[in-house]
């Protein structure tokens, strides 16, 4: 059962906004990047995934765009929305090959692994207040 996400933050310190819901993502498949103490990967970020992204992902064994009907996981395309592991996104980011990020949807608990500049280099969101970016 998910936490109640009203409580969690994004990254910029306002209420977590949904990440996506076609397909459902998050750790408790809610179209949120909710976490809690079942989520031991920390699906925190919330992606715009890229081709090269997933090609990475694929190559550490995370393979996220071939479909697992078992599972009701469709696979991902490039520029679906998936709340990725917070690790995940960080090895990307520093290969050079970082997803789109919606900070607005981002927990703030991804600040525990990922810097907030890495995270602002890669926004997706501009959000109303802009004083989160500066």
């Amino acid at each position: 059962m998910s936490p109640e996400h009203a409580d969690e933050r994004n990254v910029l310190g306002g209420p977590l906004e949904p990440c996506g819901t076609d397909p459902v993502t998050g750790f408790y498949r809610d179209g949120h990047c909710s976490t809690g103490p079942d989520d031991v990967g920390r699906h925190t970020v919330c992606a715009v995934v890229s081709a090269e992204f997933l090609a990475m992902q694929r190559e550490l064994g995370n393979d996220l765009s071939t479909p697992r009907p078992e599972y009701g996981f469709p696979g991902l395309r490039p520029g679906d929305r998936w709340c990725v592991v917070a690790v995940r996104w960080l090895q990307a980011y520093q290969a050079g090959v970082a997803s789109g990020v919606v900070l607005a949807a981002t927990n703030a608990r991804s600040l525990e692994i990922v810097p907030m500049e890495a995270l602002r280099q890669h926004a997706v969101d501009v959000p109303d207040d802009i004083r989160g970016l500066e």
